[in-house]
């Protein structure tokens, strides 16, 4: 065949791999019960083709879209990119198309919004991303909608059909003892946003730390931020020029930590002689600012493909109904030391 003159058909992978058109669709779809030998070898007759599955007329066969649509709002432009990274990836493993959409959490209707797109679009599972993920009307209208759904750490799971999560509250705790463990006493913290579970979670874990350690608890020392750079560099720079300074500041985020950073220099403050500052995530910005971010490794592109699977299991057992047995699967969590932390420096 001239693949110059003709697009490959199933037909073509199934001749080649010497399987029927039947097998080949079971391989494309990653459906069980087929051979590792008989995989492999579909696989690389569909590559040796350049074969590209029809969408259209597998979503008339099947009353299937191949598609599914990621929500999210007000997140880390280092953990978005990280997150649709792993599910695109793991999409296309399933034959998968991902759709992602920004949904203003503050907006009147923005379950209805969020809702009416997963409609429009007739999308076979839907991903929702904090704060979505916590917005009580936006999980409410999706689950009436009856298509499959992952929700991504969400606070409440309630409602939940799946959902994956990690222990914020614990890693926040151990990296605010790692703090406590070089020396530092006064540890400031920059709330995430105040719409996302995990900031409570991450400054619960921050206060759970102190109490344990027998430090008390100073509202002078905890400032909000919004998750992205700038609002931590102001978070930072208000922390910083208080009465009574922070000696580590631990910021909810990398990116706000990134910020904290900025702040500090612009008071003539060097990280970590002067000051010790911790991120979460260990997203791509903790390795690039100066110096690199310790932080909490959060594993985000295997999480976002989790949620794929989670789905795809969804989809494949109820027949693209959200009815069926509850999901959920826990990450883990690594401490990773840099250079932006040290000993408290004494006096």
């Amino acid at each position: 065949m001239d693949g110059s003159t003709r697009r490959a058909k199933i037909d073509d992978v199934a001749r080649l791999a010497g399987v029927s058109t039947k097998t080949v669709s079971r391989v494309l779809n990653n459906e069980p019960n087929v051979r590792e030998a008989t995989r492999a070898r579909v696989r690389a007759a569909a590559k040796a083709l350049n074969y590209m599955p029809d969408f259209s007329a597998r979503s008339l066969a099947g009353q299937k879209s191949y598609l599914i649509a990621m929500f999210y709002d007000t997140a880390s432009q280092a953990y978005l990119s990280q997150f649709q990274a792993g599910a695109l990836v793991q999409c296309g493993e399933y034959g998968y198309h991902l759709i992602v959409e920004r949904c203003d959490v503050s907006s009147p209707g923005a379950g209805q919004r969020v809702a009416g797109i997963a409609a429009r679009l007739r999308v076979d599972g839907v991903i929702l991303l904090p704060p979505l993920s916590n917005h009580s009307e936006v999980v409410q209208k999706v689950a009436a909608s009856d298509v499959p759904f992952v929700q991504i750490v969400p606070a409440d799971v309630s409602v939940a059909a799946c959902y994956l999560n990690m222990d914020d509250a614990r890693a926040a705790d151990e990296l605010t003892t790692y703090l406590i463990g070089l020396g530092h006493r006064r540890i400031g913290h920059i709330k995430g946003h105040p719409a996302h579970g995990a900031s409570v979670q991450r400054y619960q874990g921050y206060c759970a730390a102190l109490a344990r350690a027998g430090i008390a608890l100073d509202a002078l020392l905890v400032n909000e931020g919004l998750f992205d750079i700038r609002s931590g560099e102001k978070a930072g720079r208000e922390l910083l020029e208080g009465a009574h300074p922070p000696t580590a500041i631990f910021a909810a985020n990398d990116d706000m930590a990134a910020g904290a950073i900025n702040a500090a220099r612009g008071l003539g403050l060097d990280v970590p002689t002067d000051l010790s500052i911790v991120g979460f995530d260990d997203s791509q910005i903790a390795s690039v600012t100066y110096p690199p971010l310790t932080t909490v490794r959060q594993p985000i592109e295997d999480m976002a493909r989790g949620s794929v699977d989670l789905l795809i299991e969804a989809i494949k057992e109820n027949g693209g109904t959200r009815a069926g047995k509850p999901r959920f699967r826990h990450f883990g969590f690594d401490l990773v030391e840099r250079g932006s932390a040290a000993p408290l420096r004494k006096p």
